[in-house]
């Protein structure tokens, strides 16, 4: 069967001017030159899949390629109502971009599909040489002059402009461009990345980012990495960033705003931590986050060295936002946070991260770790042991509901019954809780092994849940021989309802 999708060609840059009888056999031919069931076109390549097929959000990413490094360059303008305080759903702030997605072939490819929402693209090169393209949906189709050798380096140039979008979750909540009271927050978990610029927006490709913002003088903005350099001309002001470990585009930010920024520099073996906050958050803000190098200090003796060369945090309004995200290097947070969600977004820098999972079924590898992480800072410093936290939400004791309590149960960790469950209770708590009985099955001292094995034998790659159990099965066998790890799986990881406690 031949597929061959509709095509939209900008004939003013790919033909030169002929009569129109050539014209339009040259149309006529690049329409009917698919020939391969998989969308393919051109000797000697094919199209690269469009969409990974991950099991809760199959069109997200692409194949056929994996990306190295994205180096974006933006001109944001904010509408000026922002200012005056009017809706933020009739907000029109605008875009000028420019994305260099450097990638590595997988396969001979023909053409291969880029994932944005919305937005209108002017031009694409491949290599320097002008390329056609098409939209379908939020693929962005690219066709190559030549085709991309399996294993070859070669250079994208997306130019596109527009007014980013804010995208609805399948549980409904708000991620892509988000407008606030003075700017504009961009954040990306599962798929809002694509609404400001191209790439491959799955976990599974994670890459370098140099990430350039130009903003009128009146803002800042703050994105992932280190700040490389600022300076002001003509009323604007440009801020550079660069994140030079590999990052999943899920894990990009941007924050623009005003915002009282501190740098503390690197202290012993905290790295440099860089803050930045809503003035209006900046007083209840303080106190807990003077306490991230502490933070880390703590969470290196448990989960090994910190994976990133920077710290830090981004504080906005807790209207603007409706919750906190792990944002790579510098989490999000919805107005002034309290030690333990620092505690659990700061985890995340390990687990989700660094050890990003290859799909999202895998969520609860970053969720439940998180959640384990705030229950040992609370047994490090006073509160509640974590077998106190586990018997509190088996007992139905932990949350401020019957209902809440409920939900723990509602499914497996591991099988989330829908795109829309992939935050829910389980993915957190429950995670946790298998955590906690391998910690019961292996003791202390295996257990903790294991957390700082794991983030190192995966640091800055990906892992599914198989590659977890895996990992801890062959772990066990060496330092807890004779511990049953089978039961934890069954009844706790992929098991429905709720388990017997013993």
């Amino acid at each position: 069967m031949v597929s061959c999708p509709p095509r939209i060609l900008d004939v003013s840059r790919s033909l030169p001017v002929v009569p129109a009888a050539l014209l339009a056999a040259a149309l006529t031919f690049t329409l009917t030159s698919c020939t391969d069931e998989g969308g393919g076109t051109g000797a000697g390549g094919t199209r690269g899949a469009a969409g990974l097929g991950d099991p809760y959000f199959p069109k997200l990413g692409n194949g056929g390629y994996d990306v190295t490094h994205y180096a974006l360059t933006l001109d944001v303008d904010i509408d000026p109502d922002a200012e005056r305080g009017e809706d933020r759903e009739d907000r029109e702030d605008h875009i000028d971009g420019r994305a260099v997605v450097t990638a590595r072939a997988e396969q001979d490819l023909s053409s291969f599909d880029l994932d944005l929402k919305g937005m209108d693209v002017a031009s694409v090169t491949v290599d320097g040489t002008g390329a056609r393209f098409e939209r379908a949906g939020q693929e962005l189709i690219v066709r190559p002059a030549h085709t991309l050798r399996k294993g070859s380096t070669f250079r994208t140039t997306v130019r596109y402009s527009g007014e980013p979008r804010t995208i609805t979750d399948p549980d409904g909540s708000l991620e892509g461009w988000l407008p606030t009271a003075d700017g504009a927050l961009a954040l990306g978990e599962p798929a809002g990345s694509m609404a400001w610029f191209p790439g491959n927006h799955h976990p599974s490709d994670k890459a370098a980012y140099d990430i350039t913002v130009t903003v009128p003088r009146r803002l800042q903005a703050v994105s992932n990495g280190e700040l490389r350099g600022e300076s002001t001309k003509d009323g604007r002001t440009t801020f550079a960033w660069r994140s030079a470990e590999p990052m999943a585009s899920y894990l990009a930010t941007l924050a623009i705003g005003t915002y009282e920024i501190r740098r503390l520099p690197a202290g012993g073996r905290t790295p440099p931590v860089y803050t930045a906050v809503d003035p209006e958050e900046a007083k209840g803000s303080r106190e807990v986050l003077d306490g991230i190098p502490d933070v880390i200090e703590w969470a290196e003796i448990n989960f090994g060295p910190y994976p990133f060369s920077s710290t830090g945090a981004i504080v906005d309004r807790d209207a603007d936002v409706e919750y906190a995200l792990e944002t790579q290097n510098r989490p999000v947070f919805p107005g002034a946070p309290d030690t333990a969600l620092l505690v659990h977004e700061l985890a995340h820098q390990w687990y989700g991260n660094s050890v990003t999972p290859k799909s999202w079924r895998d969520m609860w590898l970053n969720e439940g770790f998180a959640t384990y992480a705030e229950w040992l800072w609370q047994e490090d410093h006073g509160g509640d042991t974590a077998q106190e936290s586990f018997d509190a939400l088996y007992e139905g004791d932990y949350f401020d509901s019957a209902e809440a309590d409920k939900e723990v149960w509602a499914f497996p960790p591991a099988e989330p019954p829908g795109a829309e469950h992939i935050s829910d209770s389980p993915v957190y708590e429950r995670a946790a809780m298998v955590l906690h009985k391998i910690r019961q099955a292996v003791g202390d001292d295996a257990f903790f092994d294991l957390l700082k094995g794991w983030a190192t034998a995966r640091r800055h790659g990906n892992a599914s849940t198989a590659d977890f159990t895996a990992y801890a099965e062959k772990h066990a066998r060496k330092t807890a021989p004779g511990a049953d790890l089978k039961p934890v799986w069954e009844e706790w990881l992929y098991g429905e309802g709720k388990p017997e406690k013993a």
